[in-house]
């Protein structure tokens, strides 16, 4: 098992909550409040999780500083009170962020017995093939 120190634990509830809520904020037909708290409670446990230091390091390298800007700049557009556009941004920042964890998440659920076999059906093949494809670099 992992041993996860106190923050650590405190940061993946913070993450937890902040899923939840944005979540349901999407829910409930993209409530500013609900999207709001999700936003702040995702990235504050991102950042105990991770540490402050690691957090800063990982969202202003020179090569993410687009996908930064929308990630953080749809946060700030969530919490002006635009929360349809502010998400689609978010998503996009995230997406832009992420993509070099894609391939590794998608190679990790191809070996899980029940979820590789659906990964392989035909329909969805070709769209995990193009999501688990890494052309970052």
């Amino acid at each position: 098992m992992i041993s996860l120190t106190d923050s650590q634990k405190i940061g993946m509830g913070l993450t937890g909550f902040g899923v939840f809520f944005l979540f349901f904020g999407m829910i409930l037909f993209f409530d500013k409040a609900l999207l709001a708290i999700g936003n702040i409670l995702f990235v504050a446990g991102l950042s105990f999780v991770i540490g402050l230091e690691r957090t800063f390091r990982f969202f202003f390298q020179r090569h993410k500083m687009k996908a930064t800007g929308f990630f953080l700049g749809g946060v700030f557009v969530v919490l002006i009170g635009w929360p349809i556009v502010g998400v689609v941004l978010e998503v996009y920042g995230f997406f832009l962020l992420f993509r070099g964890f894609f391939p590794v998440a998608v190679g990790f659920i191809r070996r899980v017995p029940i979820l590789g076999s659906l990964l392989n059906l035909p329909g969805i093949s070709g769209l995990v093939d193009k999501v688990g494809e890494s052309n970052t670099m």
